[in-house]
């Protein structure tokens, strides 16, 4: 399969400085480069599409450079931000490239053995936290007009608003991105840089910066973003708030595998195509399948396990997968702790003394307890009403909760209904 039949094929082309790049890209040679901008310890599922497609370039015979923003993190990317990024210290930056940079290497080959396609690990603060400013500003600022740079999109959301400006720190952010194009052009042959649509006027600044000062070629080419049915970017948590993360100690391999297996049917065909390197024929199968019988979800489980295992290993997607299985079975006595710790993770939890627990105390007090109702006689009603699980075996009424129940000889996992569930901890 030619890269520009599979890129077509997965909708990946938003935007081209030229068509032809495609081709060319196809014919494999081209040395490309995306950046990443380490405003955390870790990389998010948002990013993921880019890591993919560094892999995919490198897979059909290019030459991928991962550049990590050491440099122009100490700035912040203004683009369509509505307010203005906290500014890090060069600890702070130091730190989070220290996680970045070995999830990078979990995706390239940056092995000898690739030969001319082996990928490159840089960082901008080589080069950006060492130009004097009298340098840059004759051999970049001089090629720019304050006229282009306020007609580029990402400073016009900011401009047209009456109750934030943009600070000159940020309006500069297009000219430090377009400098990481220019040097990695001089010392890299780098000719390409990629990213999301939302980074279209910054890599049009870095290709023109290019040619106005090397005279040599520059393309860019953008990538869709993903959207879920709400309108928010995909690869938030519920809400909108938070970031899915690729660490798995911010972001559980079984919450990243729950995330991915509850998307929406609506994100889930883009979300084959973007972050999976499934065949298009197994992908077609998989939007026939969401088509006819949208509850089996069985599509959103192929990309769950796709992911995880891309990210995390295949041991992983396993435990991810067991996780899940018992979530609501009385299998779920059987998961190790670390695991079950995860399956609760976002459920409130609740102390209870060991000596309470080895008389005994009632179901129903235990639901009342755990705010699962709101009086013992609710709660009385949900037992009898066969609502009521302990480990997720449903409890009988006047039934009795004790201390050869308790999993890892310390827990208890309570639950109301489908998806009510407490955790119930020995002090």
């Amino acid at each position: 399969m030619k890269l520009r039949d599979d890129w077509e094929f997965r909708g990946l082309i938003h935007q081209t400085t030229d068509d032809a790049i495609l081709d060319r890209l196809t014919d494999g040679g081209v040395t490309a480069y995306i950046g990443f901008d380490p405003t955390a310890p870790s990389l998010h599922l948002g990013h993921l599409m880019q890591l993919c497609t560094l892999r995919r370039l490198q897979l059909a015979g290019n030459r991928p450079i991962s550049l990590a923003g050491g440099g122009t993190g100490l700035i912040g990317d203004p683009s369509f931000k509505a307010v203005e990024r906290p500014l890090l210290t060069l600890e702070e930056i130091e730190a989070n490239l220290e996680g970045i940079r070995e999830q990078l290497a979990r995706f390239l080959d940056f092995t000898e053995s690739a030969g001319p396609t082996k990928a490159l690990l840089l960082n901008n603060a080589d080069w950006l936290t060492t130009v004097s400013l009298t340098d840059f500003l004759r051999d970049v600022g001089k090629h720019f007009t304050v006229n282009q740079m306020i007609a580029k999109d990402i400073v016009k959301s900011r401009l047209d608003r009456d109750d934030v400006g943009l600070s000159f720190t940020e309006f500069s952010y297009m000219l430090l991105q377009a400098y990481d194009f220019l040097r990695l052009n001089l010392d890299h042959d780098c000719t390409l840089q990629l990213g999301g649509s939302d980074q279209w006027g910054n890599i049009t600044v870095g290709t023109e910066l290019v040619r106005k000062a090397t005279g040599h070629r520059a393309d860019g080419v953008t990538t869709p973003l993903l959207l879920r049915a709400d309108g928010q970017k995909f690869g938030k948590s519920e809400g909108g708030n938070e970031n899915v993360w690729l660490d798995a100690t911010m972001t559980s391999p079984f919450a990243l595998h729950q995330f991915l297996l509850n998307a929406d049917d609506v994100a889930t065909p883009a979300m084959l195509r973007y972050f999976t390197f499934l065949d298009h024929e197994t992908i077609l199968e998989l939007d026939e399948a969401t088509r006819l019988a949208p509850q089996e979800r069985r599509a959103q489980r192929a990309a769950a396990n796709a992911i995880v295992t891309m990210v995390h290993g295949e041991d992983a997607t396993r435990r991810a997968e067991r996780a899940g299985e018992a979530l609501f079975a009385e299998t779920i006595a059987d998961l190790d702790e670390a695991t079950l710790l995860q399956v609760v993770a976002d459920a409130p939890s609740s102390k209870v003394a060991r000596s309470e627990l080895e008389g005994g105390i009632d179901a129903a007090e235990l639901v009342m307890r755990a705010e699962l109702a709101t009086s013992l006689g609710e709660a009385r009603r949900y037992v009898e009403q066969g609502g009521v699980y302990v480990n997720n075996v449903r409890v009988e009424t006047g039934a009795r909760v004790n201390a050869t129940q308790l999993l890892h000889g310390r827990y208890v996992i309570l639950r109301r209904g489908r998806r009510q569930m407490h955790l119930v901890v020995v002090a």
